[in-house]
Order: structure tokens, then sequence, then C-alpha cells
């Protein structure tokens, strides 16, 4: 069976398992505190020379997310999000057990915009004292949606959170795919805007992992008492710092999330060729197409896939590449969609 189903459902590229093996018997000191993090540290620090950050490596997505929103906000403080968003969504309310309220937004294509902002931030302030007071903004870049802010729109939040006196706070799990999906704006771009953001290894052909950078600093103090409260800080941090050595070292962080995106934009041509309607455009590595009952059962039973939505003739699926993704299996694919339409159009006849 063909597996489309995520991006992190394979081990690791090549380069980072021959770090592991060539290192298995070596010997660290523990909590991130060897050379191992550190050089990968360096490595991560180089991509954006105009920014000194804190870099801290947590094993998943879910458990960054939370430490570092429990680390910067106040009790009473709350994170603005798309209704869309990770953390409003997929993450079992883990925000709101730290005591933080989640505020959603209408999302724009996957998407929090400055004027979302605006508007809540308002509505807030007029019952000041009585609301969760906002003082965060989360974004996911790529979106849950595959698809990418825009410079445009990341100096539109940047300048609005500089007026309102908010933190902007990025996810990037699939951060790798948004910078290879075609933008203008670099990894040190990201630096300027962000006051904390993760790096995605997990979802970028890592074992596990996120390299968490904190930016301002005035959020940089005391993070690893959180990180330890939070169950974040691992023992064995040289294993994750391993993975973003075997990532950056040679380029493969890059290479890896090109790959992934050109490899899920010829599905989406494909895709779109065929007839099947688009959910929604991603220029990212995860499509999303409208599939009728017909084609879902016949495509179930030769694909791994997600079920993003249940629509009144069929569902919504997605599928998404990894590093492990090749173009046989591209090749693949694109069969059984031929079948999969051929079959459901033979039915209907």
């Amino acid at each position: 069976m063909l597996f489309f189903q995520n991006d992190y459902g394979q081990g690791c590229i090549p380069e980072i398992m021959d770090i592991l093996v060539r290192t298995r018997e070596n010997s660290y000191k523990g909590y991130e505190s060897d050379e191992q993090s550190n050089l990968a540290r360096q490595l991560i620090q180089a991509q954006m020379p105009s920014r000194k950050a804190d870099i801290w490596f947590i094993m998943g997505g879910t458990l960054a997310n939370l430490t570092m929103i429990r680390s910067v906000l106040r009790s009473y403080e709350a994170v603005i999000a798309c209704n869309t968003g990770h953390i409003n969504v997929h993450e079992a309310g883990s925000i709101e057990a730290t005591g933080h309220k989640v505020i959603p937004v209408p999302h724009v294509n996957g998407k929090v915009t400055a004027d979302a902002v605006r508007k809540v931030y308002a509505e807030s302030m007029l019952q000041f004292g009585h609301m969760a007071f906002p003082k965060m903004v989360y974004i996911s870049n790529a979106t849950e949606f595959g698809t990418v802010y825009t410079r445009e729109e990341f100096e539109s939040l940047r300048t609005v959170c500089d007026e309102l006196g908010l933190y902007l706070m990025m996810d990037g799990a699939r951060l790798g795919a948004a910078l290879e999906s075609g933008v203008d704006y670099t990894l040190d771009d990201i630096a300027k805007w962000c006051d904390l953001f993760y790096i995605g290894g997990t979802k970028n052909g890592a074992l596990l992992g996120e390299a968490v950078c904190i930016v301002n600093e005035d959020l940089k103090k005391n993070f690893i008492f959180v990180m330890k409260q939070s169950g974040a800080l691992a023992a064995k941090g040289w294993v994750l710092g391993q993975q973003f050595i075997g990532l950056f070292q040679d380029g493969a962080f890059y290479r890896v999330a090109k790959q992934e995106v050109e490899l899920a934009q010829e599905i989406q041509t494909i895709a779109n060729e065929l007839k099947y309607p688009l959910y929604i455009k991603s220029s990212t590595n995860q499509i999303f197409i409208s599939v009728t009952e017909e084609e879902y059962l016949y495509l179930k039973e030769n694909i791994a896939f997600e079920i993003w939505e249940k629509t009144d003739c069929g569902y919504v699926i997605r599928f998404v590449t990894s590093w492990h993704t090749t173009q046989k299996e591209i090749d693949q694919l694109t069969i059984y969609l031929k079948q999969a339409k051929a079959l459901a159009e033979e039915k209907a006849d």
C-alpha cells in the first residue's frame, strides 16, 4: 500500500542515522549541556545571523507549543490563533490545560490576519479586566492547510504586534516546506519577525525533535525551568541535537523540504488535470482534494491517507509527502487516481 498519510511515518534521513550509528558508544553530558547540542545550536544560529537566539531542543510539536506559550504568558494572558490553528484544534486542549485561553479568530486560507488581531484585541479591551488578556499571536507556517504566509503578511503581523504590545510566535512544524515553497524570505527573516518560533525536525526528515528559537531578549531568561516543569528537558538531549546536526550541517534540511514540496506539487497538478476538485490550493507538501464516495472507497484500498473532512457527496482527503517519498510512488499514485476516477464515472453512467 502507498503511504501518503503523514510526513513523520518513517524513520529519518541517512545523514541523521549515520550520526546516530557513528556516535552510539560515545558518552555525553545530559540535558542539552553537551557538545552535540551546542554544535547543533551553532549550525542553526549560522542560518540567522541578524538575530542572536537562545536555542533549545524539544521532543515534539505539541510539547514545544505548550512549553513556549507557558513560558511567556502570565496566568491571565491568552494567545490569539486562527480557528484552524494546531493549538486550537489538534492538541487536546493542551494550552488551556496550562491555564491559558486560546482566542480563535476566523482563518483566511489557514492564516491569521492583522485585521483579525486588531478586531479581537479591541473586543477584549471593551471588557478590560473581565476577559483573558490577549498577549500573543500564534501562527503556523506552513499552515494546517499547506498554505504559506507571504512577506507582506508577516510584516503586517509584526506591525500589529508592535502596535498592541503582543508577542508573535510561530509553529514551524513544517517550516522547511514553507521556506522551499517559493517565498522571498529566509530563516533569518523569520528570526527578525518572530519573538520566538520553532524549526520542525519531526516532519522534515528527523527521527524526532523541534528546535525552539527564542529571539526576544525579554523571553530568554529561565526558559530551561519551564522546560523541566513541562517534561520537555530530555536527559539524552544530545540525541535531539544530533537530529539538527544532520539537518543543517550539509543543507539536508532544505533538500528534504524541496523534495517534499516538488513531489506534492506534482500530485496537486495531476489531481487537477484529472478533474479532482482542490479543497484548497497548497504550495507545500500537503495536498487536499475532494473525492466522491466511490473514489474514496477505491483509493483507501490502495493508499494510506487522512480524511480531512466529510462532505455531502464524499470526502476531502489529504496526501502528504515526506523525505521518504519517491517518484515511483507518485507514478503509482497517479495510476490509482486515474483508476478511481474511471471507476466512479463508469458507475455514474
